[in-house]
């Protein structure tokens, strides 16, 4: 499982051999390297923070790194949301220090937007890092003092309107970062 450790961007991590067990001890240790155990952690000058909630933020943090919500049925038809592990958000996850760190400079799109988020029923602003040429997306929310960014979340554009609306929100960008 160390092997992963040795990986670096555009390689993917090895998880597909791995029994759930040895999956999960592999991302910990990639995601305590990168992030966890990295209070250094910045992006353009703005410390990296997990987002807050009822569990311990790093945990909800790695869940949101390493898993996808979905929308289940249980047997009396109510809906509910669900998350499960996700193979190709995983398999990036050493990709989001590579991109926070800025190595990567061709066919990087950074912007910010306002958008509306459903949970909380407002419009806030994001600051999205879109890697163009790899499909991928680091979503960051800038704290209320604009002195930190929340790393929400990252994932592949694996789905079909991915693509879609990540340039639809492009055609939105604020004209600065925030």
């Amino acid at each position: 499982m160390p092997f992963n450790l040795l990986k670096t961007y555009p390689q993917l991590l090895e998880l597909g051999h791995l029994n759930e067990y040895q999956r999960a001890q592999s991302l910990q240790g990639v995601f305590k390297r990168d992030i966890e155990g990295n209070p250094g952690l910045i992006f353009r000058t703005k410390t990296i923070r997990p987002i807050k909630g009822e569990e311990p933020a790093m945990v909800i943090l790695f869940r949101h790194l390493t898993t996808e919500e979905i929308e289940v049925e249980d047997e009396n038809g109510n809906k509910y949301p669900k998350r499960i592990f996700e193979m190709d958000r995983s398999q990036r996850l050493h990709w989001i220090r590579y991109h926070l760190e800025e190595k990567k400079k061709e066919k990087v799109e950074v912007f910010s937007v306002e958008e509306r988020d459903q949970k909380k029923r407002k419009d806030i602003v994001r600051t999205y890092i879109y890697d163009v040429e790899q499909k991928y997306i680091i979503v960051l929310d800038p704290q209320r003092t604009q002195k930190d960014y929340y790393l929400l979340t990252a994932y592949h554009l694996n789905k079909d309107y991915g693509e879609k609306k990540i340039k639809k929100l492009m055609k939105r960008r604020l004209p600065e970062l925030h």
